[in-house]
């Protein structure tokens, strides 16, 4: 995924202002994909000089109200479909995790330790964010719930799996 298609995806809802798309974000795909107000506001003007989306109006103190044009909408469609989704190879947790035998055994659990609480203190970020958000029965809002819920799976099991390794070194 890239910080591209999240935009057009976003917009494929209705159109929005760069801080909108920008508070939308935060609130639904922040915990999926992160990106910066910096690297957003760098984002639309890229899709804007290559027509996946166009202004639709603009507001006072240079606001600029974006909409997807039907480009970005086959463009979306495109990288649904036709594209396979990366599989994420690295992970700074596990190799950390390999090599945790060069470390004192109070050391390594602590690590261990740090990752459960880690996991527990996303787990309730993501529970807050749910209870936060007015749902719908929207696609997004609809889709929304899914990808929370794979959230709150994955720090859940993470949560476990670093407390069974914890129990493994001592």
């Amino acid at each position: 995924m890239s910080l591209r298609h999240a935009l057009l995806g976003l917009l494929s809802e209705r159109p929005a202002s760069g801080y909108d798309l920008l508070k939308r974000f935060e609130t639904s795909l922040a915990n999926v994909w992160p990106a910066t107000q910096s690297q957003m506001y760098g984002e639309l003007a890229k899709l804007a000089a290559a027509g996946l989306i166009g202004v639709s109006a603009e507001g006072p103190r240079g606001r600029k109200e974006y909409a997807l044009t039907d480009e970005g909408l086959a463009e979306l469609r495109h990288w649904l479909t036709e594209t396979k989704p990366q599989r994420n190879t690295r992970s700074d947790v596990l190799l950390r995790v390999f090599f945790l035998g060069v470390l004192p055994a109070e050391q390594a659990s602590a690590y261990l330790t740090g990752l459960m609480e880690l996991s527990d203190q996303e787990y309730e970020a993501l529970r807050a964010l749910e209870r936060s958000i007015d749902w719908g029965e929207d696609t997004l809002s609809v889709h929304g719930r899914i990808a929370l819920e794979y959230g709150l799976r994955f720090n859940a099991m993470r949560r476990d799996w670093a407390r069974w390794a914890a129990a493994q070194l001592g």
